[in-house]
Protein backbone atom coordinates (compact mmCIF):
# COMPACT_ATOMS: atom_id res chain seq x y z
CA UNK A 1 0.00 0.00 0.00
CA UNK A 2 1.61 3.46 -0.67
CA UNK A 3 2.69 5.88 1.49
CA UNK A 4 3.82 9.08 2.55
CA UNK A 5 8.24 9.17 2.43
CA UNK A 6 9.60 11.29 5.25
CA UNK A 7 11.95 13.99 3.86
CA UNK A 8 14.86 16.16 5.12
CA UNK A 9 13.18 19.44 7.14
CA UNK A 10 15.55 21.90 4.95
CA UNK A 11 14.61 20.82 1.50
CA UNK A 12 15.66 22.93 -0.89
CA UNK A 13 12.85 23.26 -3.17
CA UNK A 14 10.30 26.76 -3.31
CA UNK A 15 7.68 25.15 -5.78
CA UNK A 16 4.58 23.97 -4.61
CA UNK A 17 3.56 22.32 -7.79
CA UNK A 18 7.34 20.29 -7.68
CA UNK A 19 6.59 18.98 -4.78
CA UNK A 20 2.87 17.68 -5.92
CA UNK A 21 4.56 16.38 -9.28
CA UNK A 22 7.20 14.62 -6.94
CA UNK A 23 4.94 13.16 -4.72
CA UNK A 24 2.13 11.97 -7.01
CA UNK A 25 4.98 9.72 -8.73
CA UNK A 26 4.80 8.07 -5.61
CA UNK A 27 1.39 6.86 -5.76
CA UNK A 28 1.05 2.98 -6.47
CA UNK A 29 -2.33 1.67 -5.64
CA UNK A 30 -3.12 0.38 -2.32
CA UNK A 31 -6.12 -1.53 -2.10
CA UNK A 32 -10.06 -0.21 -2.62
CA UNK A 33 -11.72 -1.77 0.97
CA UNK A 34 -10.76 -4.24 -0.90
CA UNK A 35 -7.95 -2.92 1.35
CA UNK A 36 -10.86 -3.00 3.07
CA UNK A 37 -11.65 -4.37 1.14
CA UNK A 38 -10.64 -3.48 -1.44
CA UNK A 39 -8.87 -2.40 1.61
CA UNK A 40 -8.14 -3.67 0.01
CA UNK A 41 -6.28 -1.44 2.88
CA UNK A 42 -6.35 -0.54 -2.26
CA UNK A 43 -3.40 1.29 -2.34
CA UNK A 44 -0.80 4.22 -3.02
CA UNK A 45 0.80 6.92 -2.01
CA UNK A 46 -0.15 10.64 -1.58
CA UNK A 47 1.35 14.42 -2.08
CA UNK A 48 4.87 14.21 -0.22
CA UNK A 49 7.81 16.46 0.95
CA UNK A 50 10.22 15.61 -1.76
CA UNK A 51 12.91 16.52 -4.31
CA UNK A 52 11.35 17.55 -7.23
CA UNK A 53 12.69 15.55 -10.21
CA UNK A 54 14.42 16.61 -13.45
CA UNK A 55 12.89 18.20 -16.43
CA UNK A 56 12.72 15.56 -19.16
CA UNK A 57 13.03 12.83 -16.88
CA UNK A 58 10.94 9.70 -16.60
CA UNK A 59 10.49 7.84 -13.26
CA UNK A 60 9.24 4.30 -12.76
CA UNK A 61 7.77 2.62 -9.98
CA UNK A 62 6.24 -1.29 -9.42
CA UNK A 63 4.26 -2.56 -6.65
CA UNK A 64 2.77 -5.86 -5.31
CA UNK A 65 0.28 -6.03 -1.99
CA UNK A 66 -1.03 -8.66 -0.89
CA UNK A 67 -3.96 -8.51 1.81
CA UNK A 68 -6.23 -10.82 3.73
CA UNK A 69 -9.87 -10.04 5.77
CA UNK A 70 -10.31 -12.67 8.31
CA UNK A 71 -13.23 -14.21 9.37
CA UNK A 72 -16.23 -11.76 10.30
CA UNK A 73 -19.85 -12.04 11.10
CA UNK A 74 -22.56 -10.68 9.54
CA UNK A 75 -25.34 -9.07 12.37
CA UNK A 76 -28.20 -11.39 10.25
CA UNK A 77 -26.28 -14.28 10.69
CA UNK A 78 -23.19 -16.34 8.76
CA UNK A 79 -19.69 -15.37 8.29
CA UNK A 80 -17.23 -14.89 5.23
CA UNK A 81 -13.42 -13.43 5.01
CA UNK A 82 -11.45 -13.10 1.12
CA UNK A 83 -8.05 -12.30 0.33
CA UNK A 84 -6.58 -10.50 -2.67
CA UNK A 85 -4.11 -9.98 -4.56
CA UNK A 86 -2.74 -5.86 -6.14
CA UNK A 87 -0.22 -5.89 -9.12
CA UNK A 88 0.33 -2.26 -9.87
CA UNK A 89 2.87 -0.08 -12.50
CA UNK A 90 3.90 3.68 -13.77
CA UNK A 91 5.36 5.79 -15.12
CA UNK A 92 5.55 9.62 -14.44
CA UNK A 93 7.33 12.25 -17.14
CA UNK A 94 8.41 15.64 -16.25
CA UNK A 95 8.22 17.68 -19.18
CA UNK A 96 8.55 20.75 -17.31
CA UNK A 97 9.57 22.10 -13.93
CA UNK A 98 5.58 23.00 -13.81
CA UNK A 99 4.20 20.38 -16.29
CA UNK A 100 3.92 16.32 -15.28
CA UNK A 101 2.06 13.53 -16.84
CA UNK A 102 1.48 10.10 -15.64
CA UNK A 103 -0.04 6.89 -16.15
CA UNK A 104 -0.77 3.81 -14.08
CA UNK A 105 -1.71 0.32 -14.75
CA UNK A 106 -3.27 -2.02 -11.83
CA UNK A 107 -4.99 -5.40 -11.65
CA UNK A 108 -6.69 -6.40 -8.18
CA UNK A 109 -7.88 -9.53 -7.80
CA UNK A 110 -10.63 -10.93 -4.52
CA UNK A 111 -11.23 -14.59 -3.45
CA UNK A 112 -14.61 -14.50 -1.33
CA UNK A 113 -15.60 -17.18 0.92
CA UNK A 114 -19.31 -17.31 2.83
CA UNK A 115 -20.48 -19.47 5.31
CA UNK A 116 -23.76 -20.44 3.50
CA UNK A 117 -26.65 -20.27 4.14
CA UNK A 118 -26.05 -16.96 5.33
CA UNK A 119 -27.78 -13.29 5.99
CA UNK A 120 -26.97 -12.51 2.29
CA UNK A 121 -28.83 -15.82 1.04
CA UNK A 122 -28.99 -19.59 0.59
CA UNK A 123 -25.48 -19.62 -1.37
CA UNK A 124 -22.46 -17.45 -1.41
CA UNK A 125 -23.74 -13.91 -3.46
CA UNK A 126 -20.56 -13.78 -4.95
CA UNK A 127 -16.99 -15.33 -4.77
CA UNK A 128 -14.10 -14.03 -7.52
CA UNK A 129 -13.78 -10.36 -7.95
CA UNK A 130 -11.45 -8.85 -10.76
CA UNK A 131 -10.42 -5.17 -10.72
CA UNK A 132 -8.45 -3.90 -13.48
CA UNK A 133 -7.82 -0.30 -14.29
CA UNK A 134 -5.90 2.61 -16.22
CA UNK A 135 -5.43 5.92 -15.06
CA UNK A 136 -4.37 9.27 -15.93
CA UNK A 137 -2.59 12.23 -13.74
CA UNK A 138 -1.86 16.08 -15.14
CA UNK A 139 0.02 18.29 -12.49
CA UNK A 140 1.04 21.77 -13.61
CA UNK A 141 2.15 24.82 -11.62
CA UNK A 142 0.16 27.95 -11.92
CA UNK A 143 2.23 30.15 -9.49
CA UNK A 144 5.24 29.62 -7.65
CA UNK A 145 3.33 28.24 -4.68
CA UNK A 146 0.24 26.45 -6.17
CA UNK A 147 -0.09 23.64 -8.12
CA UNK A 148 -3.79 21.89 -9.73
CA UNK A 149 -4.04 18.34 -10.96
CA UNK A 150 -6.48 16.11 -12.13
CA UNK A 151 -6.28 12.56 -12.11
CA UNK A 152 -8.82 10.20 -14.56
CA UNK A 153 -9.16 6.77 -14.07
CA UNK A 154 -11.14 3.67 -15.22
CA UNK A 155 -11.94 0.51 -13.53
CA UNK A 156 -13.62 -2.76 -14.80
CA UNK A 157 -15.01 -4.41 -11.22
CA UNK A 158 -16.68 -7.65 -11.80
CA UNK A 159 -17.36 -10.98 -10.66
CA UNK A 160 -15.45 -13.59 -12.48
CA UNK A 161 -18.25 -14.70 -15.00
CA UNK A 162 -20.31 -11.32 -15.33
CA UNK A 163 -19.35 -9.15 -18.46
CA UNK A 164 -16.55 -6.41 -18.05
CA UNK A 165 -18.12 -4.12 -20.67
CA UNK A 166 -21.22 -3.77 -17.68
CA UNK A 167 -18.53 -3.39 -15.05
CA UNK A 168 -17.37 -0.18 -15.63
CA UNK A 169 -15.99 2.73 -12.98
CA UNK A 170 -15.13 6.32 -14.60
CA UNK A 171 -14.64 9.35 -13.23
CA UNK A 172 -11.53 11.35 -11.74
CA UNK A 173 -10.22 13.20 -9.01
CA UNK A 174 -9.05 16.90 -8.92
CA UNK A 175 -7.97 19.60 -6.76
CA UNK A 176 -5.45 22.02 -6.01
CA UNK A 177 -2.24 21.68 -3.85
CA UNK A 178 -0.58 24.81 -1.92
CA UNK A 179 3.11 24.72 -0.96
CA UNK A 180 3.19 26.78 2.73
CA UNK A 181 6.70 25.84 3.67
CA UNK A 182 9.43 23.29 3.65
CA UNK A 183 7.36 21.34 6.04
CA UNK A 184 3.67 21.63 5.19
CA UNK A 185 1.71 21.18 1.69
CA UNK A 186 -2.31 21.23 1.98
CA UNK A 187 -4.81 20.64 -0.86
CA UNK A 188 -8.60 20.71 -1.49
CA UNK A 189 -10.25 18.69 -4.37
CA UNK A 190 -12.77 16.27 -5.04
CA UNK A 191 -13.79 12.91 -7.01
CA UNK A 192 -16.29 12.31 -9.44
CA UNK A 193 -17.10 8.71 -10.03
CA UNK A 194 -19.56 6.81 -12.49
CA UNK A 195 -20.05 3.42 -10.23
CA UNK A 196 -21.27 0.88 -12.65
CA UNK A 197 -24.90 2.18 -12.01
CA UNK A 198 -24.65 5.26 -9.79
CA UNK A 199 -22.63 8.65 -9.43
CA UNK A 200 -20.76 9.08 -6.47
CA UNK A 201 -19.08 12.46 -5.28
CA UNK A 202 -16.76 13.08 -2.66
CA UNK A 203 -14.59 15.70 -0.98
CA UNK A 204 -10.83 15.40 -1.19
CA UNK A 205 -8.35 17.01 1.47
CA UNK A 206 -4.98 16.92 0.87
CA UNK A 207 -2.12 16.56 3.88
CA UNK A 208 1.76 16.28 4.09
CA UNK A 209 3.11 18.28 7.32
CA UNK A 210 6.44 17.16 8.85
CA UNK A 211 5.81 18.47 12.32
CA UNK A 212 9.22 17.74 13.25
CA UNK A 213 12.21 15.09 12.61
CA UNK A 214 9.97 12.52 13.63
CA UNK A 215 6.61 12.74 13.42
CA UNK A 216 4.17 13.19 10.08
CA UNK A 217 0.67 13.84 9.44
CA UNK A 218 -0.41 12.32 5.77
CA UNK A 219 -2.81 10.32 3.41
CA UNK A 220 -1.90 6.86 3.76
CA UNK A 221 -4.35 5.98 0.12
CA UNK A 222 -4.81 6.47 -3.32
CA UNK A 223 -8.14 8.45 -3.69
CA UNK A 224 -10.38 6.50 -6.75
CA UNK A 225 -13.45 5.03 -7.35
CA UNK A 226 -13.55 3.98 -4.13
CA UNK A 227 -13.10 7.05 -1.78
CA UNK A 228 -11.27 9.35 -0.45
CA UNK A 229 -7.40 9.03 0.58
CA UNK A 230 -7.80 8.95 4.83
CA UNK A 231 -5.07 10.52 7.15
CA UNK A 232 -2.48 8.76 9.06
CA UNK A 233 -0.21 9.46 11.39
CA UNK A 234 3.48 8.41 11.38
CA UNK A 235 6.31 8.05 13.51
CA UNK A 236 9.96 7.69 11.84
CA UNK A 237 11.99 4.69 13.98
CA UNK A 238 15.43 5.86 12.79
CA UNK A 239 16.51 6.33 8.89
CA UNK A 240 15.07 3.21 7.64
CA UNK A 241 11.78 2.27 9.70
CA UNK A 242 8.65 3.86 10.39
CA UNK A 243 5.63 3.12 12.31
CA UNK A 244 2.21 4.81 11.30
CA UNK A 245 -1.59 4.61 12.62
CA UNK A 246 -4.73 5.70 10.63
CA UNK A 247 -8.01 5.08 9.08
CA UNK A 248 -9.93 5.99 5.74
CA UNK A 249 -13.60 5.23 4.10
CA UNK A 250 -14.21 2.74 1.55
CA UNK A 251 -16.95 2.28 -0.70
CA UNK A 252 -16.97 0.17 -3.65
CA UNK A 253 -19.23 -1.89 -6.49
CA UNK A 254 -18.85 -4.60 -8.82
CA UNK A 255 -20.94 -6.34 -11.23
CA UNK A 256 -22.31 -9.94 -10.55
CA UNK A 257 -22.45 -12.58 -13.07
CA UNK A 258 -25.75 -13.47 -14.98
CA UNK A 259 -25.55 -17.05 -13.76
CA UNK A 260 -25.63 -15.83 -9.88
CA UNK A 261 -28.15 -15.58 -6.97
CA UNK A 262 -28.56 -11.79 -8.40
CA UNK A 263 -28.25 -12.19 -12.09
CA UNK A 264 -26.69 -9.29 -13.59
CA UNK A 265 -27.22 -7.46 -10.28
CA UNK A 266 -24.46 -5.03 -8.44
CA UNK A 267 -22.44 -6.24 -5.24
CA UNK A 268 -20.99 -3.52 -2.49
CA UNK A 269 -18.86 -3.49 0.00
CA UNK A 270 -18.23 -0.17 2.53
CA UNK A 271 -16.42 0.15 5.68
CA UNK A 272 -14.36 2.03 7.07
CA UNK A 273 -10.54 0.54 7.86
CA UNK A 274 -8.53 1.44 10.81
CA UNK A 275 -5.13 -0.31 10.45
CA UNK A 276 -1.37 -0.05 11.61
CA UNK A 277 1.53 0.55 9.49
CA UNK A 278 5.52 -0.30 9.92
CA UNK A 279 7.50 0.46 6.86
CA UNK A 280 11.60 -0.56 5.83
CA UNK A 281 12.83 1.52 3.50
CA UNK A 282 15.03 -0.18 1.06
CA UNK A 283 17.05 2.76 0.20
CA UNK A 284 16.38 5.05 -2.15
CA UNK A 285 14.82 2.23 -4.54
CA UNK A 286 11.46 1.29 -2.50
CA UNK A 287 10.23 0.09 0.54
CA UNK A 288 8.18 -2.74 2.24
CA UNK A 289 5.24 -2.32 4.37
CA UNK A 290 3.56 -4.65 7.01
CA UNK A 291 -0.04 -3.63 7.82
CA UNK A 292 -2.24 -4.81 10.76
CA UNK A 293 -5.92 -3.03 11.28
CA UNK A 294 -9.81 -4.15 11.27
CA UNK A 295 -12.69 -2.80 8.89
CA UNK A 296 -15.50 -1.15 11.02
CA UNK A 297 -18.80 -0.59 10.06
CA UNK A 298 -18.82 -2.78 7.20
CA UNK A 299 -21.57 -3.65 5.57
CA UNK A 300 -22.50 -5.95 2.50
CA UNK A 301 -25.34 -5.19 -0.26
CA UNK A 302 -26.57 -7.46 -2.90
CA UNK A 303 -28.52 -5.73 -5.55
CA UNK A 304 -30.81 -6.45 -8.55
CA UNK A 305 -29.98 -5.27 -12.11
CA UNK A 306 -32.45 -2.16 -11.32
CA UNK A 307 -30.48 -0.67 -8.21
CA UNK A 308 -33.03 -2.36 -5.60
CA UNK A 309 -31.34 -3.76 -2.64
CA UNK A 310 -32.03 -8.08 -2.44
CA UNK A 311 -30.31 -8.28 0.94
CA UNK A 312 -27.44 -6.49 3.15
CA UNK A 313 -25.99 -7.21 6.41
CA UNK A 314 -23.68 -5.07 8.14
CA UNK A 315 -20.87 -6.97 9.91
CA UNK A 316 -18.51 -7.03 13.19
CA UNK A 317 -15.19 -5.27 12.95
CA UNK A 318 -13.35 -7.78 11.20
CA UNK A 319 -9.17 -8.21 11.71
CA UNK A 320 -7.13 -7.36 8.42
CA UNK A 321 -3.46 -8.13 7.51
CA UNK A 322 -1.71 -7.03 4.31
CA UNK A 323 1.85 -6.69 2.94
CA UNK A 324 3.20 -4.63 -0.08
CA UNK A 325 6.71 -3.94 -1.80
CA UNK A 326 7.21 -1.05 -4.11
CA UNK A 327 10.38 -0.44 -6.39
CA UNK A 328 10.90 2.70 -8.15
CA UNK A 329 13.25 3.11 -10.97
Amino acid sequence: MPILRRCPRNSPDKTGAALFAAAARRWPARLGLALATAMVLAATASPALAQPAAPDSVSVSASLTGIGQLDAKLDQGGNFRWNGLIVQGGATWQFTPEFSAAISLRYGFEGWHFDTPSALGAVAPWSHVNRPAVGFRIAQQVSQQLSLFIAPELEWSYESGASASDAKNFGAVFGAVQYFSPTLVLGVGGGVFRQIDKTRVFPLLIVNWQIDDDWRVGNPFQAGPAGGAGLELVRALGAQWELAAGASFRDYRFRLRSDGPAPDGVGRHEGVPVFARLTRQLGSQGHIDLYAGAVTAGKLRVLDRTGATLSSSSYHPAPLLAASATLRF
